[in-house]
């Protein structure tokens, strides 16, 4: 395998062993040039050995299929030129919050610390689509234009980033707020400041 593909089987491997994503959930992909190198469908991201291989309108070049959700990867990286990587977990906390009411559509989770609002920023909610449902790609794929990360409604987390530490930097932060925002629901918080914020993002 190439050094893209084997940092992503570590990524698998890591996210699996800590419980981020579960049973044969979750994917992850990479930009090589002009193909996304892509994790299979049916196969546990902590027992990866190969790796699908698509080019950028979708074609399936090698490997074994890909993810039934190669189309929601594809769409990020045609709203969001500048990445290489995407990652998609069904992390419990994050997903728990994606099944709640009331929240507010555009940004799901307050700015709780620094570090959500210097990795994820803004998380719009993207409407509740079944698994494998091709009409998301288009919706997530506008969303996408604005936002790097997307709570996709009683599912889970969806992140692009420069690379693939960065993709995954943001779910693993969209899974930790979540949890924490979990922990304080009946408890007043003090989420950092408009101001705040945008300091952080300059």
């Amino acid at each position: 395998m190439t050094a893209l593909a084997d940092q992503v089987v570590e990524l698998g491997a890591s996210l699996f062993a800590r419980r981020i994503t579960s049973g044969r959930t979750g994917n992850i992909s990479v930009r090589d040039g002009d193909r996304v190198l892509l994790t299979p469908t049916g196969v546990s991201l902590g027992a990866l050995d190969e790796l699908s291989v698509l080019s950028a309108d979708g074609e399936h070049l090698s490997g074994p299929a890909p993810t039934k959700e190669a189309f929601l990867h594809l769409a990020m990286y045609r709203a969001r030129p500048g990445a290489s990587a995407v990652v998609h977990t069904h992390s419990t906390h994050s997903v728990a919050v994606s099944c709640m009411a009331g929240l507010d559509p555009g940004d799901v989770l307050p700015p709780l610390t620094a570090y959500y609002a210097m990795r994820v920023g803004a998380l719009p909610l993207v409407p509740y689509h079944a698994p494998g449902d091709a009409s998301l790609g288009a919706l997530a794929e506008e969303m996408a234009r604005e936002h790097h990360a997307l709570l996709l409604a009683n599912h889970g987390p969806i992140a692009a980033g420069g690379d693939l530490a960065a993709a995954a930097d943001a779910v693993e932060e969209i899974e930790e707020t979540a949890r924490i925002f979990l922990l304080l629901r009946n408890t007043a918080t003090t989420p950092l400041t408009p101001g705040q914020v945008a300091a952080l993002r300059r």
